[in-house]
Order: C-alpha cells, then sequence, then structure tokens
C-alpha cells in the first residue's frame, strides 16, 4: 500500500531482497539493474587500499550515478554490501561449493557486514550512508554446514556471505549487532528518513 509518493523511485538493483524491503515499506519503485563490473571495481581499490566500508560506498554510489545518467528525473537508489572477517573479503559465492567454503571459513568467527546505500539524481549525489553490522557464527559441525547448504541452496548464493538471517541463516549465529535491515543489505530506515526529508515520499 502506497502512503503517499510524488517522485518517480529506481532502484539500481536486480536484489530481489531489497526490492522486497522497499516495496514492503510501500514505495513504488523501478528495478533498472545496473550492471557493474564488480569484481573489476573492487580488485582496483583493494590495489589502493580501500577498506570494505569504502567499497560499499562506492560501488553505492556507481551504481546509481549510472542509472542516474539514464534517468535524470528520478531519484536512483544504488546498493551494495562487503562482508570482512580477520582482513579476508567474502563475495557472494559463486556455487555450491564456493557457499560450503564460505560458511565453514566464517564458522566459529565474528565478521562485519557493511552496507551501502546512495540516492542519485541527475548524476548528482543526494544523500549515502554505509551502516556496519557485526555478526558471530557459531562454530559448526561438518555434517551440519554440508546439511545446511543442501537445504538453502542455490537461493543463498545471491547474497554475500551466503545465508538469509530472514531463513535459515538464523541457525547460523549466536549473537547479532546491528540493524536487521543493514544486514539484509539495505539501511532502510535512514533511506526512508532522507526520502521524507527530501519530500519523495509523505511526512
Amino acid at each position: 500500500m502506497m502512503l503517499g509518493q510524488t517522485t518517480e523511485i529506481i532502484l539500481a538493483s536486480a536484489s530481489k531482497t531489497r526490492a522486497d524491503l522497499l516495496r514492503g515499506a510501500g514505495l513504488v519503485i523501478q528495478i533498472v539493474p545496473a550492471n557493474v563490473d564488480e569484481d573489476a571495481v573492487k580488485e582496483s581499490l583493494r590495489a589502493e587500499g580501500a577498506t570494505a566500508d569504502r567499497v560499499a560506498e562506492a560501488l553505492s554510489d556507481l551504481k546509481a550515478l549510472k542509472i542516474s545518467h539514464r534517468f535524470p528525473d528520478a531519484l536512483v537508489i544504488g546498493a551494495d554490501q562487503t562482508l570482512d572477517c580477520n582482513g579476508v573479503w567474502f563475495d557472494k559465492p559463486a556455487d555450491m561449493d564456493h557457499l560450503h567454503g564460505h560458511i565453514q571459513a566464517l564458522s566459529g568467527n565474528r565478521h562485519s557486514l557493511y552496507a551501502g546505500v546512495s540516492v542519485m539524481k541527475g548524476g548528482q549525489r543526494l544523500w549515502g550512508l554505509v551502516e556496519p553490522a557485526h555478526m558471530t557464527m557459531r562454530k559448526m559441525t561438518p555434517d551440519f554446514i554440508t546439511r545446511y547448504c543442501q537445504a538453502v541452496g542455490e537461493d543463498a548464493l545471491g547474497s554475500v556471505g551466503g545465508y538469509h538471517l530472514e531463513g535459515l541463516g538464523a541457525q547460523l549465529f549466536t549473537r547479532v549487532e546491528g540493524d536487521y535491515f543493514t544486514v539484509l543489505g539495505l539501511p532502510l530506515l535512514p533511506l526512508l528518513g532522507f526520502l521524507r526529508q527530501n519530500g519523495a515520499i509523505a511526512q
């Protein structure tokens, strides 16, 4: 149900989770994936010594900027999420073997998620934010990790770290420090606050 929206809003992402969060909050959005070469950008930024939170910010900006040039009258939302575990960065698992390896590596460790979001219009950055969340994963047996990967299947390949906290992924953790929406990949409440302040959605 739309509560009042005055501006066209575009999500420059193919993420179903982010789209569901925005639509669940009552926004009418258009999905236009930016199709940015994320691996190349990450490698370039890593070579420059960038931190994981800086990478999330840069990719969010890049995605929003690319689509903003195509739709100059719309508010374009770009978003990205990075994961750092003891200095090692994790991307979305490429396949089920990678998923198993990711969960095995994260098992028993604390890692940090950085969710970046950027809003642009006409090629100009209006607002942006990077929010952290810190996740403590319990130590799991190899058998449990295998059963978990079989249970979640390829749906988990679309998320950094290979887990969905809103589903079976909740069984992996002993502690979550940070905002729930940030863990899902979008700092939703600050974003809604900006959209209200901007006049894009109703106060």
